[in-house]
């Protein structure tokens, strides 16, 4: 027993690039179980950064190992690093609402988020690992004829991009949330839009799928290795420099969201975007309530419910620049606020915790897909309230960026100079103020 314990922790630490790992099946499950679940492999090879690679990933979420994996699936780039300066999935992947949908209006946006979805839809069976992509429907109700209006217009646009969504009336929304408040004097439910393939994803098991999958098909993903710094050669980037040493690249993109400016700084380059936080709440465990996503059309709050039973709700972000990952209490109180305007019952429920991410916020609110005026560097930014359901698109489109040096016809219109040339992608008609996107 101990000489097969032996050769197995040889075989985790070789230098071999690549662990086979076990399918995971009812067979794998029924085997382990009856030997005691004492045989099964860690998920993901924790490695020991090298000194060069062809392609450095930084930023350890569900982009960044979304890139390295598509970059060894799709493009057979195997000479990959994933540097995550804490474990991965210590930032935004972790401290979202998990909801997916691609009910978008504008042309740059709705191909995009409808590729996203249906990368969604065959996620699970391509990374053979359960990652609870749950499409149990994203709601937007309405509370005016002038809203009406505006979802039918984006319906009618989703459709046209080939997603899903209906346009449906008071007794229908009743039918699908007995409990809301349908009789508000200010904010009477009239309807909504409905998309039935949105819904919501595990955000953790996103992470730990891709990393695992990445992994499998010799990736490095390299955790507690903190960005310090870059080296250069003229204006072009050949290194990064961590807290584990110097690592040559071929090529390096940037996918670290919030903190995507800080790490633009050591280069500098300021990026056209804000870091602004989010917060998330979760209540209590109750009864079977909310049966989809809902949003409430006259303020910014949505609302899920966990499989654990747990209301999961959030709103606005907290209105000022922070690099902190806690937020404010008037943003509490507004979001709750928007809760009750939408369905009072949820009053009586206790929430148990409440947690912010880091927003990177970009100047028109639509992501940045992107070479930078840096040979060698490549970025993935400005995600704004969009990062985690974007998930799968953002790493197929960023890395067919750094494997081919061409943008992926879903995200042409990402283009960092659109600022400079005025083709912005707008989605809520707010201008350039990164806070109201």
């Amino acid at each position: 027993m101990l000489v097969r314990t032996y050769q197995y922790m040889l075989r985790l630490t070789s230098w071999s690039p690549v662990l086979r790992l076990m399918r995971y099946s009812f067979l794998t499950l029924g085997r382990a179980a009856l030997r005691g679940h004492r045989d099964w492999q860690p998920a993901w090879r924790d490695a020991e950064p090298r000194p060069s690679y062809d392609i450095v990933v930084v930023g350890g979420g569900g982009h960044g190992l979304a890139t390295a994996y598509y970059l060894a699936k799709k493009h057979g780039l195997r000479n990959v690093a994933v540097l995550e300066k804490g474990w991965i999935g210590s930032g935004n992947a972790g401290r979202n609402t998990t909801i997916i949908r691609s009910n978008y209006l504008l042309p740059g946006n709705e191909p995009f988020y409808e590729w996203s979805m249906k990368l969604w839809e065959g996620l699970e069976q391509e990374l053979n690992y359960n990652a609870m992509v749950s499409q149990r429907g994203v709601l937007n109700v309405f509370h005016s004829d002038a809203q009406r209006d505006a979802f039918a217009r984006r319906g009618n646009a989703m459709r046209l991009a080939g997603a899903d969504a209906e346009l449906i009336d008071t007794d229908a929304v009743r039918r699908i949330l007995p409990f809301a408040d349908f009789d508000n004097a200010r904010f009477p439910i009239k309807g909504g839009l409905l998309q039935r393939r949105g819904g919501t994803a595990r955000h953790d098991a996103v992470v730990w799928g891709y990393a695992r999958g990445a992994s499998d098909l010799g990736v490095d993903i390299v955790q507690n290795c903190e960005v310090t710094g870059f080296l250069r050669e003229g204006d072009r980037v050949i290194a990064v420099e961590t807290t584990r040493g110097t690592i040559h690249a071929g090529k390096v993109g940037l996918a670290v969201a919030g903190s995507s400016s800080r790490v633009a700084k050591l280069l500098g380059l300021r990026l056209p975007i804000e870091s602004h936080l989010i917060q998330a709440f979760v209540s209590e465990a109750v009864k079977p309530l909310i049966p989809c996503v809902v949003t409430f059309g006259a303020g910014h709050f949505y609302i899920s419910q966990s499989d654990k039973g747990g209301l999961v709700f959030g709103g606005d972000i907290d209105g000022y620049n922070s690099y902190a990952q806690r937020g404010n209490l008037p943003v509490v109180e507004d979001v709750c606020e928007g809760g009750m305007a939408l369905m009072p019952i949820i009053g009586r429920v206790r929430i148990l915790r409440n947690w912010a991410g880091l927003l990177d916020m970009s100047m028109d609110g639509s992501p940045i897909i992107d070479r930078t005026p840096l040979d060698g560097l490549y970025l993935n930014s400005g995600w704004c309230y969009g990062g985690f359901k974007a998930t799968p698109a953002s790493g197929w489109c960023f890395a067919h960026l750094l494997a081919r040096d061409e943008h992926h016809e879903v995200a042409s219109d990402y283009r960092l100079d659109r600022f400079e040339t005025g083709h912005l992608i707008d989605e809520k008609g707010q201008g350039a103020q990164p806070n109201l996107h």
